[in-house]
Order: C-alpha cells, then structure tokens, then sequence
C-alpha cells in the first residue's frame, strides 16, 4: 500500500502558459465539431436506409410547382 501511495503522490513543478488553455478549448471544440458532422453523416445514411427498406417518401405528399421561365423581348 506504501508503494503505491508513493507513486501516485509525486510533486511536480511546471509551468502552463495562459495560452495554453485556449489551445486546450480549441482542440476540444475541433473534436465537437468534427464528431457532431461524422453523426450526422452516419445518421442521414441510416435514415434513408430505413426509410427505403420501408418504402417511406418524405416527398410524396408535397406539392411542386412547375418552373417559371419568363422571357422579355422588347421590340424596336
């Protein structure tokens, strides 16, 4: 028991410079964004799985109006 309390009660003398901490914040919201995109990814995929292997259109019942193209020729 004295062995590991020995290990684990080690002083250490450092230094962390203030910008330190901004780097910290900066990876952590890197790996957030990343992870959150990498979901939703995944998650867009496995919805249209289930929603083909269940024959589910989202677009069925909408109404879409035809395009409209409109020309001015001016005559002279």
């Amino acid at each position: 028991m004295d062995l590991l309390n020995g290990m684990c009660s080690m002083n250490i003398a450092g230094y962390l410079d203030p910008s330190v901490m901004t780097y910290a914040i900066q990876v952590v919201a890197g790996v957030a964004v990343a992870a959150g995109a990498v979901i939703g990814i995944y998650w867009r995929k496995a919805k249209k799985k289930v929603e083909d292997k269940l024959g589910i259109d989202e677009n069925a019942k909408k109404e879409v109006e035809a395009d409209v193209v409109e020309v001015n020729v001016e005559e002279k």
